[in-house]
C-alpha cells in the first residue's frame, strides 16, 4: 500500500443532512398516493407501480419479484434520463449502492469454499500489512467480524465522504449537481485509486487518514458500527487471499456463473450511455462518480442482470443451487452469526454474511449519491423482490420520501404475493 490520496480538509459527512438542493416545481404539491389493494395480476400490479411513477418524487426505478424458483414479474418504470426522456428499462445499468456489500457476502463464502480462509481467520494472517486497532491494540480482528460490522473499524464521518468519492473525469461540471459535489461536499474528479492505496491512507502510519478516529475501543464481536472501510477491507483481504484483484474475482466467480454480463465493480467499465443519471431531485441530475474503496457500494448492475442473483439466492436459502458454490455456503451466507442483541433492534435481529434478518426475510439495501436500493428474501426462499431506482435519499430532505416510495412498492409486492 502506498499513499497517493491528495485529502482535502474534511466537510463532516452531516453536510448531507443539510445541503441545499434545487426542488421539483411539484414538491409542495399534495398528491395522492395509490392504494395497494385488489392487485391480482401482473397487469395489476404495473398499473399500480405506474401510479407510484406518477405521484412521488422519483425519476425512475426498476423491480422484479421471484416466486418459486421463476423469476415471475421484472419491470421498469419512468426514466433513466429525464432531459433525454429515456426510459428507465431492463437493461439499464445503476449503481446499487451498499446492495453490493452482498456480493462480498457471496465473494467470501467463495473463498472459504476455495479454502483460502475461515470465518475465524484472523485478517493478519492474510493481510500484507498488519491491521491494528488503535482504540484496542490487542484486539484480533476476524473475518466474521468484517461480514457483520462488528470488527471496531469504522467510518470516520469527517473524512469518509471526500476520501472515497470522486467524481468521473470528463463530465460536465458546469451543472447545479457537480456544483454540489464539488463545492458543497468537496470531491474532486480523478480517475480511481487501487484499493490498497486507498485503504492505506486509513491503516497505515504515513496514511493521511490514519488515526485513531477509524476504530472504537471494543472487544471485536460484541458492539455492531455498519462500516463501509471494513468492508472495503474485506474485499481486500479477499484480494490478498487469493492473489486476485477482488473486482476481477467477483466477475469470475460470482457474475459470470449468473450470467450477469452487463454488471462489473468496475466504474471504468460502465458504458454511460446506459448508464442511469443520478438524481438529487427531478430537476438535478448529478455528474456520474466512484468509490475508491469499491467493494462497499460499487456494483453497477442491470434489472436483468440483477434478477438472475436474486434467484439464485433464493434457490440458494432452499439448498438449491450449486450455481456460485455447494449448498453449505449458501446456508452460510443466511445464518445467524452474532449473539442477540449486538444488532440494534431499529435496524435487525441478526446478521449473516452481511445479509441482516428483518423478521422472516433476508434484507440489504442502500443508499449513494441519487440512487437507493432495496432486496428481501423470504426465509424458507418462496420469494424475494427487489427495486433499484435512480432517487436520491442520503439528503434529509429525500431520505423520508425514498421511504415512502419504498414502503409503496413493498405493499404492492406483497399485496399481489398474498394473491398469487
Amino acid at each position: 500500500m502506498t499513499k497517493i490520496i491528495r485529502f482535502i480538509p474534511a466537510t463532516v459527512l452531516a453536510i448531507l443532512l443539510s445541503v441545499t438542493t434545487s426542488c421539483s416545481n411539484d414538491d409542495n404539491q399534495t398528491t395522492i398516493a395509490p392504494t395497494p389493494t385488489g392487485i391480482q395480476t401482473k397487469e395489476d400490479l404495473t398499473i399500480y407501480l405506474e401510479e407510484v411513477i406518477e405521484t412521488q418524487e422519483i425519476p425512475g426505478f426498476a423491480i422484479s419479484i421471484v416466486t418459486e424458483n421463476t423469476i415471475d414479474y421484472k419491470t421498469s418504470f419512468g426514466f433513466e434520463n429525464i432531459e433525454a426522456e429515456r426510459s428507465f428499462n431492463n437493461q439499464t445499468v445503476i449503481n446499487i449502492a451498499s446492495l453490493s456489500k452482498s456480493f462480498v457476502g457471496a465473494a467470501t463464502a467463495k473463498a472459504i469454499e476455495q479454502g483460502h480462509f475461515s470465518l475465524d481467520t484472523p485478517i493478519n494472517a492474510v493481510l500484507p500489512v498488519e491491521i491494528v486497532n488503535l482504540e484496542n491494540p490487542d484486539a484480533i480482528i476476524r473475518v466474521r467480524h468484517l461480514v457483520t460490522h462488528t470488527s471496531g473499524i469504522i467510518d470516520d464521518q469527517s473524512t469518509y465522504l471526500q476520501a472515497n468519492y470522486f467524481v468521473l473525469p470528463d463530465q460536465d461540471m458546469s451543472t447545479v449537481g457537480a456544483h454540489i459535489l464539488t463545492g458543497s461536499l468537496g470531491l474532486e474528479a480523478m480517475e480511481p485509486i487501487p484499493l490498497d492505496d486507498y485503504l492505506g491512507e486509513y491503516f497505515l502510519e504515513d496514511g493521511v487518514l490514519y488515526g485513531d478516529s477509524n476504530f472504537i475501543a471494543i472487544a471485536p464481536g460484541e458492539v455492531w458500527s455498519y462500516s463501509n472501510v471494513a468492508t472495503s477491507l474485506m474485499g481486500f483481504v479477499i484480494e490478498s487471499a487469493t492473489g486476485e484483484d477482488f473486482a476481477t474475482y467477483v466477475a469470475t466467480h460470482i457474475l459470470l456463473p449468473l450470467q450477469m454480463n452487463n454488471s462489473t465493480f468496475n466504474v471504468t467499465e460502465v458504458n454511460q450511455q446506459e448508464w442511469a443519471i443520478p438524481y438529487l431531485d427531478k430537476n438535478t441530475p448529478l455528474p456520474f462518480y466512484g468509490n475508491h474503496g469499491y467493494p462497499e457500494g460499487s456494483i453497477h448492475t442491470t434489472n436483468d442482470d440483477l434478477a438472475n442473483y436474486l434467484l439464485d439466492m433464493t434457490k440458494g436459502i432452499k439448498g438449491q443451487s450449486n450455481t456460485l458454490f455447494g449448498t453449505a455456503f449458501y446456508k452460510l451466507l443466511f445464518t445467524p452469526q452474532l449473539n442477540a442483541g449486538i444488532v440494534p433492534n431499529s435496524f435487525a435481529e441478526n446478521h449473516g454474511l452481511y445479509w441482516y434478518k428483518k423478521g422472516n426475510s433476508w434484507v440489504h439495501g442502500g443508499n449513494s449519491l441519487g440512487v437507493s436500493s432495496h432486496m428481501e428474501i423470504r426465509a424458507d426462499g418462496s420469494s424475494g423482490f427487489f427495486v433499484i431506482a435512480n432517487m436520491d435519499a442520503t439528503f434529509s430532505e429525500n431520505a423520508p420520501k425514498w421511504e415512502a416510495v419504498l414502503q409503496l412498492i413493498k405493499e404492492g409486492v406483497q399485496e399481489y404475493l398474498q394473491n398469487n
